[in-house]
């Protein structure tokens, strides 16, 4: 498996996430989490088999231990979590560049670049990302 094959997998569950963003209301209040809006079955289902799929194309090969962010993901993702299928994709993205620095994949510029821009996809996700939406500071 080469770097660029799970950067296919991974670009293909952050479009999962980006659609599933696109469905829930821009503001929550902290106090309500929302309920029922779930991740569509075909959606769980895609995103589950693209996991599953790589956990076993890396098993054996120097990513194996990427697979544990990958399941924490999909269990979030399964259970409407957005942010907490966010995070082990942010995490998983650090522990490929940590990967790289020590020489233990390789990765060509074009996917050195593919990470720098899921890192900036999976953040827009991310509450915060529109400090329009900030309550207003108090003095």
């Amino acid at each position: 498996m080469e770097t660029g094959d799970l950067l296919d997998a991974i670009g293909g569950l952050i479009s999962w996430l980006k659609e599933y963003a696109a469905k829930l209301p821009a503001v929550v209040h902290l106090a309500i989490a929302p309920t029922g809006v779930k991740p569509s079955a075909a959606a769980i289902e895609a995103y589950d088999d693209t996991v599953m799929r790589l956990r076993t194309r890396i098993a054996g090969t120097s990513y194996k231990h990427l697979g544990t962010p990958l399941l924490e993901s999909l269990e979030a993702f399964e259970s409407g979590r957005l942010l907490g299928a966010v995070q082990p994709l942010l995490v998983l993205l650090d522990q490929m560049e940590q990967m790289i620095k020590d020489n233990q994949i390789e990765a060509k510029p074009s996917d050195e670049e593919r990470l720098a821009e899921y890192r900036r996809s999976l953040r827009k996700i991310m509450p915060g990302n529109k400090p329009e939406l900030e309550e207003p500071r108090r003095a």
